[in-house]
Order: C-alpha cells, then sequence, then structure tokens
C-alpha cells in the first residue's frame, strides 16, 4: 500500500530585500526556516542598505509582484502569509488582490513605515490606503511605536499610553486584533499588548529586555515567527507568546556578536528546538 504524500507547512513573506541581510525578506525567511516551515517570497522592492542604515530603495513593478504571488499561491498554496514593507499604493492593490483571490488562513500585517536607522520605507500617500483596505483582512497587524503614532496620531510614552493606543485600533477601526510592539521604551522589559475585538481580548505580553544595539530586524523576525506559530495552529495569544519566546533567545544569542558598524542583526539559527513551547510559564 502507498503511504500517504507529506507536505511541508508552508508559509509566505511578501516584503522587501534587506541587502545586509538583517530584515525583510532575509530575516523572515531565517525566522520561517529556524522553526521549521518552508519559507516562500514575494519580493515588493530592493534596498540598499547594511547596519549602517537604507542608502537606495527600488520598488519592485506591480506586474511582477503579480505574478510572483500568482506562482506561490497557484502551486505551493501558502496557509499562512506575513508582509513587511508594501512600497506604493500599487503593491497593496496586489497584496490584497492576491488575498482575495487565494483567501490564505492567516495573515500577519507588520506596518513596516520607517527602519531602525530613521529611513522611510513606504510612500506616505500608500499609508491611509493600507490602513483603510487591508489591516481589516488581516488576523493581526504588528505595529511598533513609531508607527502606531503615525497611524493613531496618539503619542505614545508608557504603558498606559501604548494600551490607549492599542485600545484605539480596535475602537476606530475595523482590524480584528493588534500587537503593538513596544520594545523602543527601552525599559527593564520588551512590553506588548494585544488587543483583540474577538471577546475584548487585552493582553500583555513581557520579556525580559536584552541589552544590545543587534536589534535591526527584530519586528519583522516576531511577525515571521507568528505567522508560523499560526499556520501551525496555535491560538493567537499561545503563537505571540512562542514568537516572543524565540526572539527573545535569539536577541540573548546575538547580543555581543559584532556585525557590521551599526545595528547588526538577531541570531535566528541559536538553537529553536530547545525552546519549550506552551502557553504556560
Amino acid at each position: 500500500m502507498q503511504s500517504e504524500n507529506k507536505h511541508y507547512t508552508t508559509v509566505l513573506t511578501i516584503a522587501g530585500s534587506d541587502s545586509g541581510g538583517g530584515a525583510g525578506i532575509q530575516a523572515d525567511l531565517k525566522t520561517f526556516s529556524a522553526l521549521g516551515a518552508y519559507g516562500t517570497s514575494c519580493i515588493t522592492a530592493i534596498t540598499a542598505q547594511n547596519t549602517l542604515g537604507v542608502t537606495a530603495i527600488q520598488p519592485i513593478e506591480r506586474n511582477i509582484v503579480r505574478a510572483q504571488l500568482d506562482a506561490v499561491f497557484s502551486d505551493l498554496k501558502p496557509i499562512a502569509l506575513k508582509t513587511g514593507m508594501l512600497h506604493n499604493r500599487e503593491i497593496v492593490e496586489e497584496v490584497i488582490h492576491a488575498i482575495e483571490c487565494y483567501s490564505p488562513q492567516y495573515m500577519v500585517i507588520d506596518p513596516v513605515m520607517v527602519s531602525t536607522s530613521g529611513s522611510n520605507l513606504i510612500d506616505p500617500s500608500a499609508i491611509e490606503f493600507l490602513a483603510d483596505k487591508l489591516f481589516p483582512k488581516a488576523t493581526l497587524i504588528t505595529p511598533n511605536i513609531k508607527e502606531t503614532e503615525v497611524l493613531s496620531g496618539i503619542k505614545v510614552t508608557d504603558e498606559e499610553s501604548m494600551l490607549k493606543a492599542a485600545k484605539w485600533f480596535i475602537q476606530n477601526t475595523d482590524i480584528q486584533a493588534v500587537l503593538l510592539k513596544g520594545g523602543d521604551l527601552c525599559n527593564k522589559e520588551s512590553v506588548d499588548f494585544l488587543v483583540s475585538r474577538k471577546g475584548k481580548e487585552i493582553r500583555r505580553f513581557a520579556m525580559p529586555y536584552v541589552q544590545t544595539r543587534n536589534n535591526h530586524g527584530t519586528g519583522c523576525t516576531l511577525s515571521a515567527a507568528i505567522t508560523v506559530y499560526l499556520a501551525y495552529g496555535y491560538p493567537l495569544q499561545t503563537a505571540i507568546l512562542n514568537a516572543k519566546r524565540y526572539l527573545h533567545r535569539a536577541l540573548e544569542a546575538g547580543a555581543q556578536v559584532e556585525t557590521g558598524k551599526g545595528n547588526g542583526s538577531v541570531n535566528h539559527f541559536f538553537a529553536p528546538k530547545k525552546l519549550k513551547l506552551s502557553e504556560e510559564g
């Protein structure tokens, strides 16, 4: 009797390429691989960057973006996707078109707008369109503090204002769930808040803060890890908790490694199999 064929858990990243290897497509694919998923990609822009910053951006033509998405979805059928840098409105439109055509089960939207070094990564005219048309389709959006301030108009300086801003998304938009990332507050803990429309859930996630300059690509890595755990069938809160644990260990492992002259990357391949992946503790 012929045995039943096995299949990889396939996930997709739709993002920009980082020539320095620390963020974007490169960070996403490293994370997918480290956590055992089969990673596919759609490159939306090519950036010239390193640990010191971004020096050039070339968006990909929309017909090539569509071709990449059609090629991946028609054959490899990813169960979950995440987005990163969607440089302009035309690219956002192509992502929406693909979602409507192929209906992936899970979608994590990381609204990448500004790089660690302060470079703008999205056309300002695309921000409102992104928020109005793509965010409501997402399982989860994962803005950092700067992105939250741009989107909500709320100044975020502490946990109280973080929670206020997170609630704003649920109260004033059609977003289903938002994970507001608070790592930029640089306290003793790295604190994120999840606010969900389902059951009006609010949860605080905290990990010890890792003192390091090697934090390039942390947002990409976290959202990519959440995507993998959702694809594995974990509930949203458990997926976030396990992803934060993975990122924390990756930050610790890469904290003292010198990679370039600026903000280096986390260590994606530290030893993820040693993680205890559960809801508790």
